[in-house]
């Protein structure tokens, strides 16, 4: 008898401590706390699609200063014909020709995203650049990554990939 009253204690014993650490878990997943959760990714989810609407159009508008403030002091830059910039510097320096001559056409359209939370996220686009007086253009598969950093979504790659490139006769 006194084995079977020893079992059921030990039994209750561990029982009450399972239960006892599950509470708190239980209460993490609660309504409230998932709502929190929720929001959140929410709300990175729209901060998401702000700056990725931002960073394509800056650069389609000639907005240095906001194209660059949306880029990460260590990204990557993998152009469609293969030339690689890494740094902001670099990146920069390649780019800002096309911000002071004002003189191409930059378009897109989504094809895909993914957003992990508040953590990172990509866009894959099509994408066309023309350049009308020289009469060339080309059209690309691009895809943009971005990280989540103190409180805003900044690029981290670019990456195109030629698909069609015309070169007029000037």
């Amino acid at each position: 008898m006194d084995r079977f009253i020893t079992r059921a204690v030990r039994t209750g014993v561990v029982a009450a401590s399972v239960f006892g650490l599950a509470a708190p878990a239980v209460a993490a997943a609660s309504p409230a706390g998932a709502g929190t959760v929720r929001d959140q990714a929410k709300s990175c989810a729209q901060k998401f699609e702000k700056a990725q609407r931002t960073d394509m159009e800056s650069f389609r508008d000639f907005d240095w200063d906001t194209w660059i403030h949306g880029h990460d002091k260590g990204v990557v830059s993998i152009v469609a014909d293969g030339r690689v910039r890494t740094g902001l510097d670099a990146v920069a320096a390649a780019s800002r020709p096309r911000f002071d001559s004002k003189d191409s056409v930059w378009s897109w359209t989504e094809l895909t995203r993914k957003v992990d939370g508040c953590s990172t996220g990509f866009v894959v686009y099509t994408t066309k650049y023309a350049i009308p007086r020289l009469d060339y253009w080309f059209t690309a598969v691009t895809t943009v990554t971005y990280e989540f950093k103190h409180g805003r979504w900044l690029v981290i790659l670019d990456q195109g990939t030629l698909l069609e490139e015309h070169v007029g006769s000037a």
